[in-house]
């Protein structure tokens, strides 16, 4: 076997726990797998020849990855993300390795993600690296470049704001809101006008994106009315679409989860859907962290 094969042959003996890991930093099951081919890369260029513990190694070089990424994501929001715009999270695709899958399906639940995302990078990797993968605190400083007791300290103080997700309000609100944003979806789905009205509020407003042109021809819409009629018309549409977190917060996308084809944003005020936003720029859209909606 040439040297090649057997780095292919190690990797892909990782491959899904280095998934597991990167989907567990990540939120984003696109961004997973550009971490792990990064990783490969990585691998390629490496020379480990005295590596032992080829499982560890490999799973300390995505975890690098995973915290450049996430320091990048939180830069780009800064600069890209609309003030009442959430992003959404990538999920479950069809197909593929039922271990993989299986290990995708074993993955935290929305409240946690939202509170992740208020973690900073740091804290991020070290709550997930140390709760969720056991490895020890000696081993997590390096990757995130401080000291021992440093990294504990990040750890500890993620895993006090995890703990409390699914009894803080804004937990609560995004349920709230999770509810309202698939019920919109269902009325949609069936043409059902009533229902549409239901769950808008009576000023709720429609921004369309000029790039999509098959609604886009009125850039905004305004009122329950005019807007339930957009919806009513959409029914084929609908269908293929589905619930995601968008920057933490309940959304729609249309198309596949890592292609998509647009998003819908929502803002809620009173119990009601009071602004739809809809983004399909490709730019734009590159720039959201795209993730399933768990139960």
């Amino acid at each position: 076997m040439n040297d090649h094969n057997r780095l292919v042959e190690q990797f892909e003996a990782h491959r899904n726990h280095l998934q597991a890991v990167a989907y567990r930093m990540l939120g984003s099951r696109s961004e997973a797998d550009d971490a792990v081919q990064e990783s490969w890369i990585r691998l390629t260029r490496s020379n480990t020849g005295e590596v032992e513990n080829m499982g560890g190694w490999l799973t300390t070089i995505v975890s690098r990855v995973c915290l450049d990424m996430l320091r990048t994501r939180r830069t780009r929001r800064e600069e890209l993300v609309m003030p009442s715009a959430p992003e959404p999270v990538t999920g479950h695709q069809d197909g593929g390795n039922p271990e993989h899958e299986a290990l995708m399906a074993d993955s935290i639940g929305s409240a946690m993600f939202v509170v992740l995302e208020k973690l900073n990078p740091a804290e991020r990797i070290a709550f997930v690296l140390h709760d969720i993968f056991a490895l020890s605190f000696s081993e997590i400083a390096p990757i995130i470049g401080c000291n021992e007791a440093a990294a504990r300290q990040l750890a500890s103080r993620a895993r006090r704001r995890v703990q409390g997700a699914e009894s803080t309000s804004e937990a609560a609100e995004l349920q709230r809101k999770r509810e309202l944003v698939e019920a919109f979806l269902a009325a949609s789905r069936n043409g059902d006008f009533e229902k549409l009205l239901s769950v808008l509020d009576p000023n709720v407003v429609l921004r369309n994106d000029p790039v999509f042109a098959p609604v886009a021809n009125v850039p905004v819409v305004r009122g329950s009315e005019a807007v339930a009629k957009q919806f009513k018309h959409f029914t084929d549409r609908a269908r293929g679409m589905r619930p995601v977190l968008v920057n933490g917060s309940a959304g729609i996308v249309a198309g596949q989860l890592d292609q998509p084809i647009f998003i819908l944003e929502f803002a809620v005020a009173d119990g009601k859907i009071a602004e739809i936003g809809m983004i399909a720029d490709p730019t734009r859209l590159r720039g959201l962290d795209i993730a399933a909606l768990n139960d």
